[in-house]
């Protein structure tokens, strides 16, 4: 299964994002957005590309925050995948992403803007970061495999 990633996408309108970013999640079988979509206008867009699995962050709108939980937890080709958008300081959040799941293979989270793609003690921290310079590709089979794409 192929899995676009995206995250911090500051947008009141699907098209102001990254051609690239919208043909490429036009292809995959699963999108995640780790949350501050700032308006609903881009998850709706989203939606039209294909399925959609988000988060809200801490700059989505109130209506988001009605919308959207705050983490979730999900199965896929038997591997469990955290998502959570994540808070404070970019250092040491990964620790604090890590304490909200239990049992997992992979979290895909943002909110600092800076990509990550790494195993630590088993499980794949995998931040797509900010839309406007990058975003994701996991490929789960038999493995994982995160690709951080930047533009």
């Amino acid at each position: 299964m192929k899995i676009g990633a995206i995250s911090d996408t500051h947008a009141t309108a699907l098209a102001q994002l990254p051609d690239r970013i919208l043909h490429t999640l036009a292809k995959v079988d699963l999108i995640i957005h780790t949350g501050d979509f700032v308006a609903r206008d881009v998850l709706d867009g989203l939606k039209q590309l294909g399925e959609v699995k988000a988060v809200q962050g801490n700059m989505d709108s109130e209506e988001l925050k009605q919308l959207l939980p705050e983490k979730e937890l999900l199965e896929i080709e038997g591997k469990r995948i955290g998502i959570i958008h994540g808070w404070g300081s970019p250092y040491g959040l990964d620790e604090r992403v890590r304490g909200m799941f239990d049992n997992v293979d992979i979290i895909v989270y943002d909110h600092s803007h800076n990509p990550q793609n790494e195993v630590k003690n088993g499980i794949l921290f995998f931040n797509p970061g900010r839309s406007k310079n990058s975003f994701g590709i996991l490929t789960i089979g038999k493995d994982v495999r995160g690709e951080i794409v930047n533009l």
